[in-house]
């Protein structure tokens, strides 16, 4: 029985395949491979635990044969009404848990970031059957669509846009870019490794007559390599999957992470450990301290896991730019004696709220955070706590502010600090969350800041056209703006002031980070040396 179409084009149209598998029965067919041949880099590279989507299921036994050793929530889909019906009555039985369903992957109706893994084998090509235009539309409503019930970075607006795509291939300064996703289940001791795994792979999508031997350059963007131990996970019902982990740097050094397992590949926040000690070396005296333990004798409590944070060391550059931003301020070199009302808005570890905190004696500091599981998080794992000039609002920020200036006794602050991020991975602006530059609600911030105060901003914006619009409100809003572009990173550092007719040269304003510093190096108050204020402040522009 000859089931190969008259022409490829066939290949995409569902008549085709209903007649296909009406006359191929409930045999399978496989294409392109077995799960014999295909078991082994399926397995590294997908965790039984994981949401698995199939696309173009067809008959094959592939999906079964994933679910009978561990890989059980698995959905497939397909075009064909009838192979659907096969395959249900087919597992209906033996395999509970896995589900069939007749779908179009061009409009699935699943809900955004739905699954951990799409698995392809060879619908893709069923589908590009030749290159005219109308079938690359097809394509390119296929990929959306894996990309948009696909949790990871495939989604964000750098690689799941093409302006996005545009802008990352011209920053790295090559016409063909492919990108790799590296998840968080997959460990790698450097860059050489991948390099070595995917280099072959690679080589197969290089244009024609590139030279076999041909070295291609790996980039990364961002990093998660070498050693990695997990302390802590849990789900907070507003953030999400969350993990604690303490991972070692490229200096040996080790540093405690938060980060949302809805935006994987980004640390939430960050603080260095004050002991350097290697994990393997904590757990071999664990190990030694249980063999000498007397029979029925309890094991120590562990220590309390903020103890060991490096509470004056700011791990983030745009941290340490926003508080150079205090420069700003009259009279820098007396701040330390000044009592100024700081908010703070976005906890996250709590390290740029308790930076201020312990380096400006004078200061009453509040910070306000939507989650209060995160709260805990800076609590136990962060080394954050609250005293009397160090209070935590659980709110959210654009409540609380509203609320603040809407007041009858309204409050006003010398410095305002807006740290949060957004939760929607598709905008060209990670942080802040739009409605936090709407103009309503920057009249709300601009009404509880001093008339000499500063509100400053951490803008994570790839899009030009929405970076200028934000840049255009605050303007409108706070006459006097600087700007400093944090290097090697998307972040722009804002500072806003209301007083337009008063702006800083840049000697000028580097005169005062100096002073500042000056007063926060004196003897005993544990400065870090690699924070050089002046530094932070040497590339900030008037807007």
């Amino acid at each position: 029985m000859n089931l190969l179409p008259k022409s490829s084009k066939e290949f995409g149209s569902v008549d085709y395949w209903e007649k296909f598998f009406q006359q191929r029965g409930k045999k399978a067919f496989e294409w392109y491979g077995t799960y014999l041949e295909l078991c082994e880099v399926l397995h590294k590279y997908i965790k039984p635990r994981e949401k698995v989507l199939v696309i173009g299921c067809g008959n094959s036994e592939l999906s079964e044969q994933l679910y009978d050793v561990g890989y059980q929530d698995i959905v497939n889909i397909d075009i064909s009404e009838v192979v659907i019906k096969q395959m249900k009555e087919r597992n209906a039985a033996r395999r509970p848990q896995m589900s069939f369903l007749k779908m179009d992957m061009t409009q699935m109706e699943f809900p955004d970031a739905w699954f951990q893994v799409v698995l392809d084998k060879g619908t893709l090509d069923a589908v590009l059957t030749d290159e005219e235009e109308k079938t690359l539309r097809q394509v390119d409503r296929m990929l959306a669509e894996v990309g948009r019930v696909l949790q990871g970075r495939e989604t964000e607006w750098l690689f799941g846009m093409e302006d996005g795509r545009k802008q990352l291939a011209a920053s790295a300064g090559f016409r063909r870019l492919i990108t790799v996703a590296l998840h968080r289940g997959q460990q790698y001791e450097s860059m050489e490794s991948i390099q070595a795994e995917l280099s072959a792979r690679v080589m197969e999508l290089a244009p024609a007559g590139m030279p076999a031997q041909q070295q291609v350059p790996f980039l990364s963007v961002g990093g998660d390599l070498g050693e990695r131990t997990v302390r802590h996970r849990d789900c907070s019902p507003l953030s999400g999957d969350y993990v604690i982990e303490d991972v070692q740097g490229d200096d040996r050094r080790y540093f405690r992470r938060l980060v949302f397992l809805s935006s994987r590949n980004v640390v939430q926040s960050e603080a260095r450990l004050l002991t350097d000690v290697s994990h393997r070396a904590q757990k071999k005296r664990k190990k030694d301290r249980r063999k000498q333990r007397p029979a029925g004798t309890p094991e120590e409590p562990p220590a309390t896991p903020g103890q060991a944070i490096d509470k004056g060391y700011l791990c983030c550059e745009h941290h340490k730019a926003m508080v150079a931003g205090l420069a700003l301020l009259r009279s820098p070199e007396l701040l330390l004696e000044t009592p100024l009302a700081v908010l703070v808005v976005g906890l996250g570890g709590g390290s740029l709220p308790l930076f201020v905190h312990d380096h400006f004696p004078k200061a009453r500091v509040e910070a306000v955070e939507i989650d209060p599981c995160m709260l805990e998080v800076a609590t136990r794992w962060f080394g954050f706590s609250q005293s009397d000039r160090m209070e935590v609002h659980i709110s959210d920020g654009l409540d609380y502010i509203a609320s603040l200036a809407e007041g009858e006794a309204r409050p006003h602050y010398d410095v305002i600090m807006f740290d949060v991020d957004s939760k929607d991975p598709t905008l060209g602006m990670s942080c802040p969350p739009p409605a936090f530059v709407d103009q309503p609600f920057l009249q709300r911030v601009r009404r509880i800041l001093t008339p000499e105060g500063v509100f400053i901003l951490n803008l994570v914006c790839r899009d030009p056209g929405l970076k200028e619009a934000v840049l255009g409100g605050l303007k409108a809003v706070f006459p006097l703006l600087y700007v400093r572009r944090i290097e090697g990173e998307v972040n722009e550092i804002l500072f806003c002031q209301l007083r337009p007719e008063r702006p800083l040269a840049t000697l000028e304003l580097l005169e005062k980070a100096r002073a500042l510093e000056q007063a926060l190096r004196k003897p005993g108050r544990g400065w870090d040396d690699t924070c050089v204020l002046s530094d932070m402040l040497q590339t900030v522009q008037l807007v």
